[in-house]
Protein backbone atom coordinates (compact mmCIF):
# COMPACT_ATOMS: atom_id res chain seq x y z
CA UNK A 1 0.00 0.00 0.00
CA UNK A 2 1.16 3.51 -0.68
CA UNK A 3 3.18 5.26 2.00
CA UNK A 4 0.97 7.32 4.32
CA UNK A 5 3.68 9.37 6.03
CA UNK A 6 7.45 9.70 6.13
CA UNK A 7 8.67 6.12 6.30
CA UNK A 8 5.35 4.32 6.89
CA UNK A 9 4.00 2.55 3.87
CA UNK A 10 1.55 -0.16 3.13
CA UNK A 11 3.20 -3.44 3.27
CA UNK A 12 6.42 -4.26 4.50
CA UNK A 13 9.96 -3.85 4.48
CA UNK A 14 12.45 -6.29 5.77
CA UNK A 15 11.92 -9.43 7.44
CA UNK A 16 15.40 -10.50 7.68
CA UNK A 17 16.33 -13.82 6.36
CA UNK A 18 13.57 -16.36 6.28
CA UNK A 19 16.22 -18.81 5.15
CA UNK A 20 18.28 -18.22 8.30
CA UNK A 21 15.65 -17.46 10.91
CA UNK A 22 13.66 -20.68 10.57
CA UNK A 23 13.08 -23.11 13.43
CA UNK A 24 15.97 -25.23 14.64
CA UNK A 25 15.83 -28.77 15.99
CA UNK A 26 16.38 -27.71 19.61
CA UNK A 27 13.55 -25.22 19.46
CA UNK A 28 10.83 -27.87 19.58
CA UNK A 29 11.98 -29.01 23.01
CA UNK A 30 13.30 -25.70 24.32
CA UNK A 31 11.96 -23.84 27.30
CA UNK A 32 10.74 -20.28 26.98
CA UNK A 33 13.63 -17.88 27.54
CA UNK A 34 13.06 -15.14 30.09
CA UNK A 35 14.64 -11.97 28.70
CA UNK A 36 14.21 -9.86 31.86
CA UNK A 37 17.98 -9.56 32.17
CA UNK A 38 18.35 -8.50 28.52
CA UNK A 39 17.87 -5.21 26.73
CA UNK A 40 18.70 -3.37 23.53
CA UNK A 41 22.24 -2.01 23.20
CA UNK A 42 22.29 0.81 20.64
CA UNK A 43 25.03 0.71 18.01
CA UNK A 44 26.24 3.94 16.42
CA UNK A 45 25.60 3.83 12.67
CA UNK A 46 26.63 7.35 11.72
CA UNK A 47 23.50 8.01 9.69
CA UNK A 48 19.98 9.37 10.17
CA UNK A 49 18.36 7.02 7.64
CA UNK A 50 15.24 5.17 8.75
CA UNK A 51 15.85 1.42 8.64
CA UNK A 52 12.79 -0.73 8.02
CA UNK A 53 14.79 -3.50 6.37
CA UNK A 54 16.86 -5.79 8.60
CA UNK A 55 18.61 -9.12 8.12
CA UNK A 56 20.22 -10.75 11.15
CA UNK A 57 22.84 -13.23 9.97
CA UNK A 58 24.46 -13.82 13.39
CA UNK A 59 25.42 -12.02 16.60
CA UNK A 60 28.27 -10.39 14.69
CA UNK A 61 26.83 -9.92 11.20
CA UNK A 62 23.72 -7.94 10.21
CA UNK A 63 22.42 -5.89 7.29
CA UNK A 64 20.04 -2.92 7.44
CA UNK A 65 18.30 -1.13 4.55
CA UNK A 66 16.32 2.07 4.58
CA UNK A 67 15.58 5.53 3.29
CA UNK A 68 17.58 7.36 0.59
CA UNK A 69 18.88 4.07 -0.76
CA UNK A 70 20.93 3.35 2.37
CA UNK A 71 22.34 -0.12 3.11
CA UNK A 72 24.75 -0.76 5.99
CA UNK A 73 26.52 -3.96 7.05
CA UNK A 74 28.35 -4.89 10.25
CA UNK A 75 30.74 -7.81 10.72
CA UNK A 76 31.76 -7.06 14.32
CA UNK A 77 28.53 -6.99 16.29
CA UNK A 78 27.74 -3.36 15.52
CA UNK A 79 31.00 -1.79 16.68
CA UNK A 80 31.53 -0.54 13.13
CA UNK A 81 29.33 -0.29 10.03
CA UNK A 82 30.21 -0.32 6.35
CA UNK A 83 28.16 1.81 3.98
CA UNK A 84 27.45 -0.66 1.18
CA UNK A 85 24.58 1.29 -0.39
CA UNK A 86 23.79 0.60 -4.05
CA UNK A 87 24.90 3.73 -5.97
CA UNK A 88 21.77 3.71 -8.14
CA UNK A 89 19.50 3.49 -5.09
CA UNK A 90 21.28 6.42 -3.45
CA UNK A 91 21.19 8.50 -6.64
CA UNK A 92 17.45 8.00 -7.01
CA UNK A 93 16.72 8.19 -3.27
CA UNK A 94 14.93 4.85 -3.34
CA UNK A 95 13.04 3.62 -0.28
CA UNK A 96 14.62 0.27 0.61
CA UNK A 97 12.07 -1.40 2.87
CA UNK A 98 13.19 -5.03 2.92
CA UNK A 99 16.46 -6.93 2.79
CA UNK A 100 17.11 -10.67 2.94
CA UNK A 101 20.67 -11.85 3.56
CA UNK A 102 21.99 -15.38 3.09
CA UNK A 103 25.35 -14.65 4.71
CA UNK A 104 27.90 -11.83 5.05
CA UNK A 105 28.34 -11.50 1.29
CA UNK A 106 25.00 -12.29 -0.37
CA UNK A 107 21.87 -10.18 0.08
CA UNK A 108 18.74 -9.15 -1.83
CA UNK A 109 17.08 -5.78 -1.21
CA UNK A 110 13.67 -4.42 -2.25
CA UNK A 111 12.75 -0.81 -2.93
CA UNK A 112 9.09 0.14 -2.76
CA UNK A 113 6.92 2.52 -4.74
CA UNK A 114 4.60 2.79 -7.70
CA UNK A 115 5.73 1.44 -11.03
CA UNK A 116 9.48 1.52 -11.63
CA UNK A 117 10.24 2.61 -8.06
CA UNK A 118 9.63 -1.02 -7.06
CA UNK A 119 12.92 -2.81 -7.75
CA UNK A 120 15.01 -5.74 -6.56
CA UNK A 121 18.78 -5.40 -6.11
CA UNK A 122 21.26 -8.21 -5.42
CA UNK A 123 24.85 -8.37 -4.20
CA UNK A 124 27.26 -11.32 -4.06
CA UNK A 125 30.30 -9.47 -2.73
CA UNK A 126 29.18 -7.88 0.53
CA UNK A 127 27.71 -4.82 -1.15
CA UNK A 128 30.82 -3.82 -3.12
CA UNK A 129 28.68 -4.14 -6.25
CA UNK A 130 24.95 -4.51 -6.83
CA UNK A 131 22.93 -5.78 -9.78
CA UNK A 132 19.37 -4.66 -10.43
CA UNK A 133 17.52 -7.92 -11.12
CA UNK A 134 13.94 -6.63 -11.34
CA UNK A 135 12.30 -3.31 -12.18
CA UNK A 136 8.52 -3.26 -12.01
CA UNK A 137 7.07 -2.40 -15.44
CA UNK A 138 3.44 -2.14 -14.32
CA UNK A 139 2.37 1.30 -12.99
CA UNK A 140 -0.48 -0.38 -11.10
CA UNK A 141 1.85 -2.59 -9.03
CA UNK A 142 3.51 -1.54 -5.77
CA UNK A 143 5.84 -4.14 -4.26
CA UNK A 144 6.20 -4.24 -0.48
CA UNK A 145 8.08 -7.26 0.90
CA UNK A 146 10.47 -10.11 0.19
CA UNK A 147 10.98 -13.55 1.70
CA UNK A 148 13.21 -16.52 0.86
CA UNK A 149 12.59 -20.21 1.57
CA UNK A 150 16.25 -21.06 0.97
CA UNK A 151 19.18 -19.61 -0.94
CA UNK A 152 17.45 -20.18 -4.29
CA UNK A 153 13.69 -19.84 -3.88
CA UNK A 154 12.05 -16.59 -2.89
CA UNK A 155 8.97 -14.42 -3.36
CA UNK A 156 8.03 -10.75 -3.37
CA UNK A 157 4.52 -9.37 -3.06
CA UNK A 158 2.70 -6.39 -4.51
CA UNK A 159 -0.47 -4.67 -3.41
CA UNK A 160 -3.50 -5.82 -5.42
CA UNK A 161 -3.53 -5.44 -9.20
CA UNK A 162 -6.86 -6.18 -10.90
CA UNK A 163 -8.29 -7.09 -7.50
CA UNK A 164 -5.64 -9.59 -6.38
CA UNK A 165 -2.29 -9.47 -4.60
CA UNK A 166 0.52 -10.03 -7.11
CA UNK A 167 3.35 -12.49 -6.37
CA UNK A 168 6.82 -12.36 -7.91
CA UNK A 169 9.02 -15.49 -7.75
CA UNK A 170 12.68 -16.43 -8.16
CA UNK A 171 14.31 -19.86 -8.37
CA UNK A 172 17.93 -18.71 -8.61
CA UNK A 173 18.55 -16.64 -5.51
CA UNK A 174 17.06 -13.42 -6.86
CA UNK A 175 18.97 -13.22 -10.15
CA UNK A 176 15.78 -13.54 -12.21
CA UNK A 177 12.10 -13.00 -11.36
CA UNK A 178 8.71 -13.87 -12.86
CA UNK A 179 5.13 -12.96 -11.97
CA UNK A 180 3.14 -16.00 -10.83
CA UNK A 181 -0.31 -16.68 -12.28
CA UNK A 182 -3.11 -15.12 -10.24
CA UNK A 183 -5.69 -17.90 -10.50
CA UNK A 184 -4.85 -19.30 -7.06
CA UNK A 185 -5.00 -15.94 -5.26
CA UNK A 186 -8.27 -14.96 -3.50
CA UNK A 187 -9.91 -11.64 -4.35
CA UNK A 188 -8.71 -8.71 -2.28
CA UNK A 189 -11.13 -6.68 -0.19
CA UNK A 190 -11.86 -3.08 -1.18
CA UNK A 191 -8.99 -0.95 0.11
CA UNK A 192 -6.94 -3.98 1.21
CA UNK A 193 -3.14 -3.91 0.90
CA UNK A 194 0.03 -4.63 2.85
CA UNK A 195 2.05 -2.35 5.11
CA UNK A 196 5.65 -1.57 4.09
CA UNK A 197 6.64 -0.97 7.69
CA UNK A 198 9.10 -3.71 8.66
CA UNK A 199 9.68 -6.12 5.80
CA UNK A 200 7.47 -8.64 7.57
CA UNK A 201 4.21 -8.56 5.66
CA UNK A 202 5.43 -11.58 3.68
CA UNK A 203 7.20 -14.33 5.65
CA UNK A 204 8.09 -17.98 5.14
CA UNK A 205 8.90 -21.07 7.21
CA UNK A 206 10.34 -24.27 5.83
CA UNK A 207 10.68 -25.13 2.14
CA UNK A 208 7.19 -24.24 0.86
CA UNK A 209 4.99 -22.35 3.37
CA UNK A 210 4.52 -18.58 3.11
CA UNK A 211 2.12 -16.08 4.72
CA UNK A 212 0.96 -12.62 3.63
CA UNK A 213 -0.43 -9.98 6.03
CA UNK A 214 -3.01 -7.38 5.09
CA UNK A 215 -4.78 -4.29 6.36
CA UNK A 216 -6.73 -1.32 5.12
CA UNK A 217 -9.85 -3.34 4.30
CA UNK A 218 -12.89 -4.23 6.34
CA UNK A 219 -10.86 -6.90 8.16
CA UNK A 220 -7.18 -7.64 8.69
CA UNK A 221 -6.45 -10.92 6.99
CA UNK A 222 -3.63 -13.47 6.71
CA UNK A 223 -3.19 -15.39 3.47
CA UNK A 224 -1.28 -18.71 3.48
CA UNK A 225 0.27 -20.71 0.66
CA UNK A 226 1.72 -24.20 1.09
CA UNK A 227 3.12 -24.37 -2.46
CA UNK A 228 5.46 -21.35 -2.67
CA UNK A 229 2.82 -18.86 -3.65
CA UNK A 230 0.86 -20.64 -6.38
CA UNK A 231 -2.37 -21.17 -4.41
CA UNK A 232 -3.58 -19.36 -1.29
CA UNK A 233 -6.23 -19.63 1.39
CA UNK A 234 -7.33 -16.70 3.51
CA UNK A 235 -8.27 -16.26 7.19
CA UNK A 236 -9.41 -13.27 9.21
CA UNK A 237 -7.22 -12.23 12.12
CA UNK A 238 -8.42 -10.59 15.34
CA UNK A 239 -6.33 -7.45 14.76
CA UNK A 240 -8.67 -4.50 14.08
CA UNK A 241 -8.89 -3.05 10.58
CA UNK A 242 -11.60 -1.05 8.80
CA UNK A 243 -9.30 1.94 8.21
CA UNK A 244 -6.33 2.54 5.86
CA UNK A 245 -4.04 2.90 8.90
CA UNK A 246 -5.07 -0.34 10.64
CA UNK A 247 -4.32 -4.00 10.17
CA UNK A 248 -1.64 -6.66 10.51
CA UNK A 249 1.76 -5.08 9.94
CA UNK A 250 4.03 -8.06 10.62
CA UNK A 251 3.97 -11.84 10.85
CA UNK A 252 6.45 -14.29 12.39
CA UNK A 253 6.17 -18.07 12.02
CA UNK A 254 8.37 -20.32 14.13
CA UNK A 255 7.49 -23.31 11.97
CA UNK A 256 4.70 -24.19 9.58
CA UNK A 257 2.04 -24.18 12.34
CA UNK A 258 2.91 -21.63 15.06
CA UNK A 259 2.67 -17.98 14.16
CA UNK A 260 2.31 -14.47 15.49
CA UNK A 261 0.64 -11.41 14.01
CA UNK A 262 1.17 -7.85 15.27
CA UNK A 263 -0.14 -4.49 14.12
CA UNK A 264 -2.82 -2.02 15.12
CA UNK A 265 -3.19 1.63 14.09
CA UNK A 266 0.13 3.22 13.13
CA UNK A 267 -1.03 6.81 13.70
CA UNK A 268 0.54 8.40 16.75
CA UNK A 269 -1.88 8.71 19.64
CA UNK A 270 -4.42 6.26 18.21
CA UNK A 271 -5.36 3.31 20.38
CA UNK A 272 -4.46 -0.24 19.29
CA UNK A 273 -6.26 -2.37 21.88
CA UNK A 274 -5.87 -5.72 20.09
CA UNK A 275 -2.43 -5.35 18.55
CA UNK A 276 -1.43 -9.04 18.54
CA UNK A 277 -2.85 -12.43 17.59
CA UNK A 278 -1.57 -16.01 17.63
CA UNK A 279 -2.14 -19.09 15.46
CA UNK A 280 -1.31 -22.73 16.20
CA UNK A 281 -2.65 -24.21 12.96
CA UNK A 282 -0.59 -22.55 10.27
CA UNK A 283 -2.74 -19.45 10.05
CA UNK A 284 -6.08 -21.18 9.44
CA UNK A 285 -7.45 -19.58 12.60
CA UNK A 286 -6.28 -16.74 14.84
CA UNK A 287 -6.90 -15.89 18.50
CA UNK A 288 -6.37 -12.51 20.07
CA UNK A 289 -3.63 -12.18 22.68
CA UNK A 290 -4.93 -12.28 26.25
CA UNK A 291 -2.55 -9.48 27.22
CA UNK A 292 -1.50 -7.77 23.98
CA UNK A 293 1.18 -5.12 23.56
CA UNK A 294 -0.11 -1.75 24.77
CA UNK A 295 0.22 -0.01 21.40
CA UNK A 296 0.82 -0.46 17.68
CA UNK A 297 3.65 -2.85 16.83
CA UNK A 298 5.24 -3.08 13.38
CA UNK A 299 7.73 -5.96 13.72
CA UNK A 300 7.99 -9.37 15.38
CA UNK A 301 10.50 -12.21 15.70
CA UNK A 302 10.76 -15.52 17.54
CA UNK A 303 13.71 -15.98 19.89
CA UNK A 304 15.63 -19.09 18.71
CA UNK A 305 15.74 -22.36 20.67
CA UNK A 306 13.01 -21.19 23.01
CA UNK A 307 9.63 -22.79 23.46
CA UNK A 308 7.53 -19.65 23.37
CA UNK A 309 9.64 -16.51 23.52
CA UNK A 310 9.21 -13.76 20.93
CA UNK A 311 9.76 -10.02 20.56
CA UNK A 312 7.52 -7.31 19.11
CA UNK A 313 8.70 -3.76 18.33
CA UNK A 314 7.15 -0.44 17.41
CA UNK A 315 7.63 3.31 17.73
CA UNK A 316 6.68 3.29 21.43
CA UNK A 317 8.67 0.28 22.60
CA UNK A 318 9.49 -3.42 22.63
CA UNK A 319 7.43 -6.18 24.21
CA UNK A 320 8.27 -9.81 24.95
CA UNK A 321 6.17 -12.94 25.29
CA UNK A 322 7.26 -16.22 26.88
CA UNK A 323 4.04 -18.17 26.24
CA UNK A 324 3.88 -18.13 22.46
CA UNK A 325 2.16 -14.78 22.06
CA UNK A 326 -0.73 -15.07 24.47
CA UNK A 327 0.65 -12.59 26.99
CA UNK A 328 3.10 -9.74 26.36
CA UNK A 329 5.01 -7.47 28.75
CA UNK A 330 7.17 -4.37 28.11
CA UNK A 331 10.90 -4.88 27.64
CA UNK A 332 12.15 -1.50 26.37
CA UNK A 333 10.68 1.94 25.62
CA UNK A 334 12.87 2.84 22.62
CA UNK A 335 11.55 3.29 19.08
CA UNK A 336 12.15 0.53 16.52
CA UNK A 337 10.38 -0.49 13.32
CA UNK A 338 11.66 -4.01 12.77
CA UNK A 339 13.32 -6.90 14.60
CA UNK A 340 15.06 -10.12 13.55
CA UNK A 341 16.85 -12.98 15.31
CA UNK A 342 19.60 -15.17 13.85
CA UNK A 343 20.00 -18.90 14.63
CA UNK A 344 22.84 -18.19 17.09
CA UNK A 345 20.37 -16.08 19.19
CA UNK A 346 21.75 -12.81 17.84
CA UNK A 347 18.70 -10.52 17.86
CA UNK A 348 18.76 -7.09 16.20
CA UNK A 349 16.30 -4.20 15.92
CA UNK A 350 16.30 -1.16 13.64
CA UNK A 351 14.26 1.98 13.09
CA UNK A 352 14.18 5.74 12.74
CA UNK A 353 17.11 8.19 12.86
CA UNK A 354 19.68 5.48 12.18
CA UNK A 355 18.74 3.48 15.27
CA UNK A 356 20.12 -0.09 15.27
CA UNK A 357 20.53 -2.21 18.39
CA UNK A 358 21.51 -5.71 19.43
CA UNK A 359 19.85 -7.60 22.28
CA UNK A 360 22.36 -8.04 25.10
CA UNK A 361 22.42 -9.15 28.70
CA UNK A 362 22.48 -6.24 31.12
Amino acid sequence: MRPLDVGIGMCAAILAVGVLAGPAHAEEQGRATDLRAAGWSLKETGTTARFRGLAAVSRTTAWVAGSKGTVLRTLDGGRSWQDVSPPSAVAEQLELRDIEAFDARRAVALSIGEGEASRVLRTEDGGATWAETFRNPDPRAFYDCLTFFDARHGLAMSDPVDGKFRILATDDGGRHWRVLPGEGMPEALPGEAGFAASGQCLVSAGPRDVWLATGGGASARVLHSADRGRTWRVAESTVPAGDPARGVFALAFRDRTRGLAVGGDYRAGQASPQAAAVSSDGGRTWSGATTPPPAYRSGAAWYPYSGGTALAVGPTGTDVTTDGGRNWRPLDAGSFDTVDCAPDTGCWAAGEKGRVARLERR
